[in-house]
This record gives C-alpha cells, sequence and structure tokens, in this order.
C-alpha cells in the first residue's frame, strides 16, 4: 500500500501512519461483534443512547459509503497493534488522531476497535479468573469515556483513546471506588468519575485490591500503590479543609521530590477533570463547589497546579 497517499485520505501525518503500519506489520486482527448484538453489547459498556445511535449508524458494514479502503484498513490495523500487546500495561497510543468531524465513522474508529478487542480481553480475564463482575465493570469505563467527550463538546477523546487501550489489553481492573492499573512492581491508582472520594469507599477498594491481585496474577509480585495526580498537589491544602475528602486521599502518600512532567501540562489536567472544558474561560466556570473555587482562584492569581506523584505501602 502507499503510506503517503493513505497519509493523505485520512488527513494524519505520514509518521502515524507508518507507526501503525510498522507496529501492527502483517499481525492477526479481531472481528467487530455481530451488528445484532451491538445494541446489546453497548449497552453492557454503558455507553448512552445518544452515544450508540452514532455509533450504529457507523457501523463498518461491508460496502458502506462512509468506510473509505484507508479508513478500513487503520481500522483493521489499529486491533491488530492493540491485540499484540494483550497482558501488556504500558501506555500505547492505538493510532492517529482523526478529523471526527467527518462523520461517525471516523469520530469512532478507535471505538469500533475497542468493540471488536472485548471478546478478546474477556479470554484473557477469564483464563486468569477475573470475575465477569469485575470485567464488564471494567470495560464500562468506555461509556463513562464517551459521555464524558460529548460534556467536553469532542476535546476529550484524544486523551482516551489511548486510555482505553488499557482496558481491552487486561492491564486495568476497577474494583470498588477506584481502578488499578498493573505495573512494574507497583499498582497504579486511577479515580473514575464514580462519586464521592470517601475514606470508606477508599479502604474498601484498597482491600478489594489487596486480595484480588495476588489471586488473578500470582505471578506478578507488588510492594506499593501508587498515583499520578494533580489531585496529589498539596498546594490544594491553601484552599480546601482538612477533613475533606481530597486532602484525606492525599495524606495516604508519600510524595516524590516535584519534577515538572514532561508532555503534561497540570492546569489543562485540572481542567479537563474538574470542569470538563478545556477552552472556557476562567470567569465562565462554575463556583459551586470548594474545589471548583479553588481551582479558577489559584488560576486567577496567576499561579499554576502541579502534577505530582506518590506511593504507599501495600
Amino acid at each position: 500500500m502507499d503510506l503517503a497517499d493513505t497519509s493523505s485520505r485520512l488527513g494524519v501525518p505520514l509518521a502515524d501512519v507508518e507507526r501503525v503500519h510498522r507496529l501492527a506489520a502483517d499481525l492477526p486482527s479481531a472481528p467487530l461483534p455481530d451488528k445484532a448484538r451491538a445494541p446489546e453489547l453497548l449497552e453492557r459498556l454503558a455507553v448512552r443512547p445518544d452515544d450508540a445511535a452514532e455509533i450504529m449508524e457507523g457501523w463498518p458494514d461491508p460496502g458502506s459509503p462512509l468506510w473509505t479502503p484507508e479508513l478500513r484498513w487503520l481500522l483493521d490495523r489499529t486491533i491488530a497493534l492493540v491485540r499484540a500487546d494483550l497482558g501488556g500495561y504500558g501506555w500505547l497510543v492505538p493510532g492517529p488522531e482523526l478529523p471526527r468531524d467527518r462523520g461517525p465513522a471516523w469520530r469512532h474508529l478507535y471505538v469500533y476497535a475497542y468493540l471488536a478487542l472485548v471478546g478478546v480481553v474477556l479470554d484473557y480475564h477469564r483464563d486468569h479468573g477475573v470475575p465477569e463482575q469485575v470485567s464488564w465493570t471494567t470495560l464500562a469505563d468506555l461509556g463513562r469515556n464517551l459521555a464524558i467527550d460529548r460534556r467536553m463538546n469532542r476535546e476529550g477523546w484524544p486523551v482516551m483513546q489511548a486510555w482505553l487501550t488499557l482496558h481491552v489489553r487486561g492491564a486495568i481492573y476497577e474494583l470498588g471506588r477506584l481502578q488499578f492499573h498493573r505495573g512494574d512492581g507497583a499498582i497504579n491508582l486511577h479515580i473514575p468519575e464514580s462519586g464521592p472520594l470517601t475514606p470508606e469507599a477508599v479502604a474498601a477498594s484498597l482491600d478489594e485490591a489487596r486480595t484480588f491481585f495476588p489471586r488473578h496474577f500470582p505471578d506478578e509480585h507488588y510492594t506499593s500503590f501508587t498515583c499520578g495526580s494533580w489531585l496529589l498537589d498539596p498546594q490544594l491544602r491553601e484552599y480546601l479543609p482538612e477533613d475533606s475528602n481530597i486532602v484525606r486521599f492525599q495524606s495516604m502518600f508519600e510524595l516524590e521530590p516535584y519534577k515538572e512532567p514532561e508532555g503534561l501540562d497540570a492546569d489543562v489536567e485540572v481542567m479537563r477533570f474538574v470542569f470538563r472544558t478545556l477552552s472556557t474561560p476562567l470567569d465562565r466556570l462554575p463556583r459551586r463547589t470548594a474545589l471548583q473555587r479553588a481551582v479558577i482562584d489559584h488560576l486567577k492569581a496567576g499561579r499554576h497546579w502541579q502534577w505530582r506523584t506518590g506511593n504507599f505501602p501495600i
């Protein structure tokens, strides 16, 4: 195939197409689920009706005029690329950011890749004895992220498409309030948008993880929980009371010395997670909670948030 022509037709950099071609090579892909059962699957993955309707509208049926040869190639090779790293837990960019305003096929290509890999990762979970409820709760993060992306007026997906490869490679598991991401000697904590971060909910989630990983991944040995997040920024203590859930969550961790993260802007991440917007002016943001007021006042004062990393023993 002509990679330069494919790049031009997709409207993405040639280097991105070359990367997919190199990493996927001639590795096996995986078929999408039968279209007739797709609505049931989307519901099980907590996909909202409006997002599900778009996904069904753009479904890659044979002969569909929405799916050009280069788009079909990218879908097939993206599935192969992600499938090849089944069981891996590093961050993985599945493919280039597409011009999503070109229609549902373009907007949801990486959703179709996710759907094709659900059966693959469920088999992986079964091989490790992971309970079915944990599997489906974990994989339902798809619907949560699609809903967030819609709230963000489509500003959120470029980050989320890489994030969601963790789920279909068996790298991450949602156990109660927190998500737990396998790593090198440490289990990374992630905090989904799923209710208050109470000490009781966090403690129960951690206890579940302490049992889960030795049982289902006995060959992997973990000594600590770790987390990288703006939620661990000590500057939040200037604004929040000591008994707030965030401050109590922070108090669990021993922070590493601050180091400016490469390729990550903590101010942007705070806006993404607290307000679900990257473009609304500060004066137009809501000030309903202590956290919202803290974020706005801090940035208005010309100060910046920090992305901090901390850990504590399992």
